[in-house]
């Protein structure tokens, strides 16, 4: 079996049975973002544990609503699964690895041991309008940790 083609299944299997999915009442930060060139969207709420620990807190869990292409909803499961049970700090240095991975132009493999199954999109880094598809729950979650880490730091402060 070719590589791209066991990435495109790991790809439609995430699309079709999604890690996550489904708004979980428990959390600290929800945000809604929109990729307005295609209509993709995800509202995703972030859960962290001991948040007052700033970058150090847990991503306690990930959960999602969204609407879309393959490619984003694949994406939103995938990067669930990378993140949730790590710290802040190291869930963003995975999505800084995808990031990278992304802005490739299809140049970059990405690192297995960091990405595991996100290395499958780097195809799409080859095609500058689904980079967009693939980065929207990466960015979102990203926007999410900081909004809990900035509410639990307004919270400490009061």
């Amino acid at each position: 079996m070719k590589l791209d083609s066991m990435y495109q299944e790991i790809i439609l299997d995430h699309y079709r049975n999604p890690h996550h999915k489904g708004l979980r009442d428990a959390y600290g930060a929800e945000v809604h973002h929109i990729n307005p060139t295609c209509g993709d969207e995800v509202t995703l709420r972030v859960h962290l544990t001991d948040p007052q620990r700033g970058e150090d807190a847990l991503v306690r869990d990930v959960s999602y609503e969204s609407a879309g292409c393959s490619i984003s909803q694949a994406s939103a499961s995938v990067m669930s699964d990378l993140v949730i049970g790590k710290s802040v700090a190291e869930a963003l240095k995975v999505g800084d690895a995808f990031l990278e991975l992304m802005q490739s132009k299809g140049e970059a493999e990405g690192d297995e041991d960091v990405l595991e199954d996100a290395v499958a999109f780097a195809g799409v880094s080859k095609f500058p309008a689904r980079v967009k598809c693939a980065l929207l729950s990466w960015m979102a979650f990203k926007d999410a940790a900081a909004q809990a880490l900035a509410t639990t730091t307004k919270e400490t402060e009061q």
